[in-house]
């Protein structure tokens, strides 16, 4: 068996401001899988019904495993529910959700059954055609959508950007990068009105979130340098405080006559 490579390769430098001085280098993998959670884990707590507790995830890979997570953190669930298009890799997220959580994950073969009734959805996928249609989404639910980054590429189809009262973490990457809004668009589905705020502006009070339990609502991230930037900030100075990492000597902290 070959060995399997995470589709998002490389790494994460992070300089101090005042020096320009290199504090650590950190895998790209684990800081895209940890600010990605993060900031769906936000979304769902400004967005989703307090209540929300069947879960939904579609896909079975990285960025799969740490949204359970993060769902887990910010809501009651009770239910969890997993397709991908390998159904051995649903399997094993199913046995590593247990392992690690003691969730029982019921792993189902359409994208249709696990969106069922689900008022949490997460679309974790690098699928460049929808697997989330609209006329799936039960009233209230909510969708985290963050795979398939891309103009050309769409998780979600234009009924359920339609259906659904928007979000995005930034309007700008959104119009350019966010397929399922950029498609429906150019279908005449939606406007660029149709962005009710970004997550900052929700969380700073300036753009409503939720405002009734049967609404849909769809945040859909693609993802900005300044979420790598904190968690990579918040991960060195954990290191730091508990003596986790390997030092090495890149320069700068010697003495002035060396």
């Amino acid at each position: 068996m070959g060995t399997r490579f995470d589709s998002h390769q490389g790494a994460v430098l992070l300089f101090e401001g005042e020096h320009g001085r290199l504090l650590a280098i950190m895998d790209a993998t684990e800081i895209t899988a940890i600010r990605t959670a993060a900031v769906s884990g936000v979304a769902t707590r400004l967005l989703a019904r307090p209540d929300a507790a069947d879960l939904a995830i579609l896909g079975s890979g990285t960025q799969a495993r740490s949204h359970l997570e993060a769902m887990l953190l910010v809501r009651p669930i009770g239910r969890v529910r997993v397709w991908s298009r390998t159904p051995e890799r649903s399997e094993a997220f199913g046995e590593q959700a247990f392992a690690r959580h003691g969730v029982r994950v019921d792993v189902v073969s359409t994208a249709r059954e696990a969106v069922e009734d689900a008022d949490l959805i997460c679309t974790t996928t690098s699928s460049p055609q929808p697997i989330l249609l609209g006329e799936w989404l039960a009233p209230g639910a909510h969708v985290n959508a963050i795979g398939a980054v891309g103009r050309t590429n769409r998780e979600l189809d234009t009924r359920a950007s339609a259906r659904s009262r928007l979000y995005v973490d930034r309007r700008e990457s959104a119009l350019n990068e966010a397929g399922e809004f950029v498609q429906a668009q150019a279908e005449g589905a939606i406007g660029q009105d149709h962005i009710v705020g970004e997550i900052g502006e929700v969380l700073a009070g300036m753009a409503p979130g939720r405002k009734s339990r049967d609404e849909i609502t769809v945040f859909r991230g693609v993802g900005l340098a300044i979420e790598d930037l904190a968690a990579a900030r918040a991960i060195y100075q954990r290191a730091v405080d508990g003596g986790a990492g390997v030092r090495i000597e890149l320069g700068g902290g010697r003495d002035a006559g060396a």
